[in-house]
């Protein structure tokens, strides 16, 4: 009669405990693995900071010149009894997305009157060709830092807070692009008004040109009456870093030719994303 052995064989006995110690081994390597990651993300987010939300803290800025070619002194001028550079700043105060506005101004005149509405101004100079040059000059001059400018033309009362926040959103959902702006239907009876800037977009919402001239322009040299032509709304922001870069790029040919500054940004290869 063959008896079963009441206790494992030596053998199986250390087969057991050497296959138990390795898993216990296994595990406590993960353990540590994982302790020293969670580790490092603590330390890493104590070093970094809070993380926010990408291209989060936007400043308006609303570029205002008193000697305009065109209508000097034109944001002084009253629209029932406010003057315009205030009637654009209270519609810009409405806009969600805008942590600060400030105008941007080289008149003592217009600073002055904006001061007495509850504005904060920062004097530029008198050389600034442009408003993105202007926007340039005055962020350099804000104590806190912003990762996105809008520039808010003076001579806009009635501009939409809703654009002013689409445009914002529409730079923040698009990594790829430095520069936003908005379009509108034109009016065919402006179609040949050089005045009143076309722009064409590209299937994923990306600018193509912006031009005086009618755009596209069909083969019969008329507007084309069911076409969806668009208007340029002039508002545009743009990621606060790309503003340096815009400031050192060298004028375009046609940036010259159409007197565009929106065209600099396309011929050197940005891209400019349009609500």
């Amino acid at each position: 009669m063959n008896l079963k052995p009441l206790c494992p064989s030596s053998s199986s006995s250390s087969s057991s405990s050497s296959s138990s110690g390795s898993t216990a081994k296994v595990w406590i390597v993960h353990g540590l693995v994982a302790g020293v990651a969670i580790a490092s993300a603590i330390g890493a987010r104590a070093y970094l900071g809070p993380i926010r939300k990408f291209r989060s803290r936007v400043v308006g800025i609303i570029p205002a010149r008193y000697a305009s070619s065109r209508f000097q002194g034109k944001p002084l001028v009253l629209i029932l009894g406010k003057p315009m550079i205030q009637r654009t700043w209270e519609r810009a105060k409405m806009a969600s997305t805008l942590d600060h506005i400030v105008v941007a101004t080289d008149d003592e005149k217009i600073a002055e009157c904006c001061r007495s509405f509850g504005a904060d101004v920062i004097m530029t100079s008198e050389s600034c060709p442009n408003g993105t040059e202007r926007c340039y000059e005055a962020i350099q001059k804000l104590e806190k830092k912003y990762d996105v400018v809008v520039n808010i033309q003076g001579d806009e009362p009635l501009v939409e807070p809703e654009i002013i926040d689409g445009i914002v959103k529409a730079l923040q959902e698009a990594p790829d692009a430095v520069f936003s702006t908005a379009v509108t239907s034109l009016k065919l009876e402006d179609a040949s008004d050089p005045n009143r800037v076309k722009c064409v977009v590209d299937n994923n919402g990306y600018a193509i040109y912006f031009s005086r001239g009618l755009i596209p322009f069909n083969k019969s040299g008329k507007a084309n009456p069911q076409f969806p032509y668009m208007l340029h709304l002039g508002i545009q922001s743009y990621d606060t870093k790309f503003l340096k870069i815009y400031r050192e790029l060298k004028p375009t040919p046609l940036q010259l030719e159409e007197d565009l500054e929106q065209l600099k940004v396309l011929e050197n290869g940005y891209k400019m994303k349009v609500i």
